[in-house]
């Protein structure tokens, strides 16, 4: 398999992961809607790196990627605080050590499901503008 076609099964699945955190918050599960969210917007910018010829992605990190796509791509760097506010929820929607008090899903709302959504979507739609035709 090329980088190309590497780049395009990470972008897919980025692109299933995006409805699947749009049906999550249909269902108002909110914390999981933030997660998926995380991993569409991670697995488009590893798409992107594995396209250029990168042979091992080892972060989770959104702002990381994005700092690493940014050096073929500066308009990316737009995106910095959304990458930013992405990774909170990598861990965060998921254990429950992560807060003080409480399982994770109850510090989530449909306010917070809807902007990690509309920052994936965001970072996601910008990166299919640089993946090989």
């Amino acid at each position: 398999m090329g980088n190309k076609e590497e780049g395009l099964r990470w972008l897919e699945q980025a692109q299933a992961d995006l409805k699947t955190g749009q049906d999550c918050e249909a269902d108002e599960n909110f914390y999981a809607s933030a997660f998926f969210a995380q991993q569409a917007a991670e697995k488009a910018l590893k798409g992107y790196l594995y396209s250029l010829g990168f042979r091992a992605v080892l972060t989770h990190s959104v702002f990381e990627l994005l700092e690493s796509a940014a050096k073929q791509q500066k308009g990316l760097l737009v995106y910095s605080e959304q990458a930013k506010e992405l990774d909170r929820h990598y861990i965060g929607s998921r254990y429950p050590n992560f807060y003080p008090a409480g399982a994770p899903y109850r510090y989530y709302n449909k306010e917070i499901a809807k902007r990690c959504l509309s920052y994936a979507g965001l970072i996601l739609n910008e990166v299919k503008k640089y993946m090989p035709g």
